[in-house]
């Protein structure tokens, strides 16, 4: 300690003293000029292609349509053409699936060479099967009952019920894949069901 009172700085106290001391500030560096090139916005990525079958899609939409073809074919005091109705159910689901897997395509259309285009289309064409596979039981029905001389309105009552049980059990069977109890895996497949026997009461109204 000094005369003034104030100690007097020892080697102890300098290192400290040292440590107290703010780094010196270094020079600032200004703005920087970014001279890189801006890349281009990159254009919007379509959505890919759908890679399998969807057998709840085309199991549904297959058998409403059988249903409201077989209705529509069943005209009061026409004569019953089995194999003609099962033809025209047949070609019509073909005709459904080509231009649901074409407008699929179409939407989820990508560049590429001519034949990377036509395996895309192939592909999305087939897999659209599922929606006729779903007409087979109607198809499957009329021509036995041509073969076996069954009449129209028989025919039609049970092709409607037939596919009424279908829906119920399209509905449920996903349902039940997809992770949901047994409870509201029927109602989900009572909720398809509903389709077909709205089909049934609108053939009864308007015939």
């Amino acid at each position: 300690m000094n005369d003034d009172g104030q100690n007097e700085p020892n080697e102890q106290n300098e290192p400290n003293r040292q440590q107290a001391q703010p780094f010196p500030a270094g020079p600032r560096s200004g703005p920087r000029s970014d001279t890189r090139p801006q890349q281009p916005a990159a254009a919007p990525r379509l959505p890919p292609p759908r890679r399998g079958a969807d057998w709840m899609f085309g199991g549904v939409y297959g058998t409403v349509l059988a249903s409201a073809l077989l209705a529509a074919l069943d005209q009061e005091g026409d004569a019953f053409t089995p194999f003609y109705d099962a033809s025209w159910v047949l070609v019509t689901a073909c005709a459904a699936a080509l231009a649901h897997g074409y407008s699929h395509h179409m939407a989820g259309h990508q560049a590429g060479s001519a034949a990377h285009r036509r395996r895309v289309l192939s592909r999305a064409l087939w897999n659209e099967r599922p929606m006729i596979v779903a007409t087979l039981p109607t198809v499957l029905l009329l021509v036995v009952s041509g073969l076996a001389d069954w009449g129209s309105y028989e025919v039609t009552a049970v092709g409607l019920g037939l596919n009424t049980a279908l829906l119920f059990a399209w509905g449920s069977f996903v349902a039940l894949r997809v992770g949901y109890r047994t409870g509201p895996a029927l109602l989900m497949g009572l909720a398809d069901a509903t389709i077909g026997l709205a089909i049934i009461v609108a053939n009864a109204v308007i015939k």
